[in-house]
């Protein structure tokens, strides 16, 4: 979905419906503005119910201060105009009450971003914003001053949360790793220590990433394999953002179409809205002409070389399984008996391995080691095909959801060696 395209109105209400319908915010609250080339400002309006808001309900408040629209602006109109005097660079504004942003923001706390790569790149550090009435000019000078100083995404004190961005989609997407990350470090915090990154692993990722040859491609090279392959990888990136085992910035998945070539998804991408065109051809270690591969493609290749029965392999950051990551420890599959039929014992790798340990990366994926916790940057699962290894990588999930529940009422019990014994001798593992 080419979002540059579309007016003010549509994308507002677009995003916002994306919002309500992901629980990041409620029926009454948050709103969401682009400021166009004319200064005019277009915001979501007051009192009109955030999951039933049409393009026809948004609002325009012109640069002189007219109002078009069928309701009055949001009552936050103050803040949104001061965040935008303060920034010129800033061209979009989203506010809302996710439940764990909130949480920070009753906590006196910003998140602490360097818990895992995208919510760093997407944020930064996050900025903290004294208490103000809502809808006065002096909340919106607390928010503006933190804006000024230059953090991109700020916390209001017991209220929520401010993002914005050179487009509504850029602060959006701010906005949902900052909500992702706050989930992850409350759950994390039930399981251990949360570790945080360096500076220099920070830049790691940067530094992985380098420029592949490009060769010609037409649609008339496709064959009947790749067309399938094409639709059934974004149909399961799409159902993995349903589902919340991605975010529109963060996963990767690719699957194999023969032994010198195989598709992966973009970089940049929304996992929201990708389509079959969108993904990536790599054959002999040549790209697609006009695409930017995912940054994961050196870790896939180098799996894909190692292991043939290998088809299909997802990077994701699951907010549970995440968690997991965080603290710098695997996943006990000992939960119940599906956890550990599908998934069998979860590995443990350092932070650096899938940027440039890829020896280790073939030694530790195979089909009967299919799923590894990567230390401060989610999972890596694999599997014979798009299905099973999009199956492991929900049983992993709903694995690490149940440990993390369990805590409150006695802690995780895993099931006895006796079982597993059972099992594998059940299930030939």
């Amino acid at each position: 979905m080419k979002y540059e395209y579309m007016h003010p109105r549509d994308e507002l209400a677009l995003t916002l419906e994306r919002i309500y319908n992901y629980k990041m915010t409620t029926t009454s609250g948050g709103n969401l503005s682009i400021i166009d080339e004319n200064g005019d400002i277009w915001i979501t309006p007051a009192r009109v119910d955030k999951g039933e808001l049409s393009p026809k309900d948004i609002v325009c408040v012109r640069k002189d201060g007219s109002v078009d629209g069928l309701h009055p602006p949001s009552s936050e109109f103050p803040f949104h105009k001061a965040v935008y005097e303060a920034r010129p660079d800033i061209r979009s504004v989203v506010h809302a009450h996710p439940m764990a942003l909130v949480a920070f923001s009753c906590a006196h706390k910003a998140p602490e971003t360097r818990a895992f790569p995208t919510a760093w790149n997407s944020n930064g550090l996050v900025g903290f914003a004294p208490y103000g009435v809502p809808g006065s000019d002096d909340l919106g000078t607390k928010i503006a001053d933190e804006f000024r100083k230059g953090y991109d995404s700020v916390i209001l004190e017991n209220h929520g949360v401010c993002c914005g961005g050179e487009s509504l989609q850029d602060a959006f997407h701010r906005f949902e790793s900052l909500e992702v990350c706050a989930k992850a470090l409350i759950k994390a915090s039930m399981i251990g220590e949360p570790k945080f990154l360096s500076d220099e692993q920070l830049q790691l990722q940067q530094k992985s990433y380098f420029k592949l040859e490009a060769f010609e491609y037409d649609t008339g090279m496709m064959s009947i394999k790749e067309k399938e392959l094409r639709c059934e990888l974004a149909r399961f990136v799409r159902r993995g953002y349903r589902q919340r085992l991605l975010s529109g910035t963060a996963g990767t998945f690719s699957a194999r179409i023969d032994e010198n070539s195989f598709l992966i998804t973009p970089y940049p991408l929304d996992r929201h809205t990708i389509e079959p065109e969108d993904l990536v051809m790599i054959r002999k270690n040549k790209k697609q002409i006009g695409k930017k591969p995912s940054r994961a493609l050196h870790a896939h290749r180098a799996i894909y070389e190692a292991n043939p029965e290998i088809n299909c392999i997802i990077n994701a950051q699951p907010v549970n399984a995440l968690s997991f990551s965080i603290v710098n420890r695997n996943i006990d599959t000992y939960t119940i008996p599906e956890s550990y039929v599908f998934v069998g014992e979860v590995a443990l790798l350092p932070f650096e391995t899938s940027f440039n340990d890829f020896d280790r990366l073939k030694e530790t994926f195979s089909l009967k080691s299919p799923a590894a916790v990567l230390e401060n940057n989610g999972v890596m699962v694999v599997g014979k095909d798009i299905l099973s290894a999009f199956d492991k990588l929900e049983v992993l999930e709903c694995s690490a959801e149940a440990i993390i529940d369990s805590q409150p009422i006695g802690g995780h019990v895993p099931m006895s060696q006796a079982i597993i014994d059972e099992l594998c001798e059940a299930f030939d593992l």
